[in-house]
C-alpha cells in the first residue's frame, strides 16, 4: 500500500512562484516515475509534468520554461517548481506515481494518486 501526500499549494499573484512537493510512503519495491497533473474548473485533467527514475522529464507546452520537475528517488519525493505563474495555471494539482509493490502473487505495478492541492493565481 502506497500513499502520496502533496503540499505547497496556495494563493499567489501573477508572476509569482510556488513549489509543490509530494512524498510517497509505504512499502515500495521500485519507483518508476512520478508526475503532476492538474484540473481547472470545467476542464479535463491534464498532464503537467513527469519524470522517470532515470531522470527523463516531460512537460506540457503551456508550462515549458516556467515549471521544473525534480525527483529524489532515495526519499521517494517529487517537486514541481512553478515560476512566472499565470491565472490560467489555477487548478487543483495532483501528484501521481508509478510504483511496483509486492503482493502475495508477486510484483504488481500500480499508479497511485494524491488527493490534490489547490493552486490559485490571482491578483
Amino acid at each position: 500500500q502506497v500513499q502520496l501526500v502533496e503540499s505547497g499549494g496556495g494563493l499567489v499573484q501573477p508572476g509569482g512562484s510556488l513549489r509543490l512537493s509530494c512524498a510517497a510512503s509505504g512499502t515500495i519495491s521500485r519507483l518508476d516515475a512520478m508526475g503532476w497533473h492538474r484540473q481547472a474548473p470545467g476542464k479535463q485533467r491534464e498532464v503537467v509534468a513527469g519524470i522517470t527514475s532515470g531522470g527523463s522529464t516531460n512537460y506540457t507546452d503551456s508550462v515549458k520554461g516556467r515549471f521544473t520537475i525534480s525527483m529524489d528517488s532515495a526519499k521517494n519525493t517529487v517537486s514541481l517548481q512553478m515560476n512566472s505563474l499565470k491565472p490560467e495555471d489555477t487548478a487543483v494539482y495532483y501528484c501521481n506515481a508509478d510504483v511496483v509493490i509486492w503482493v502475495y502473487s508477486g510484483y504488481k505495478m500500480q499508479t497511485v494518486w494524491g488527493q490534490g492541492t489547490q493552486v490559485t493565481v490571482s491578483s
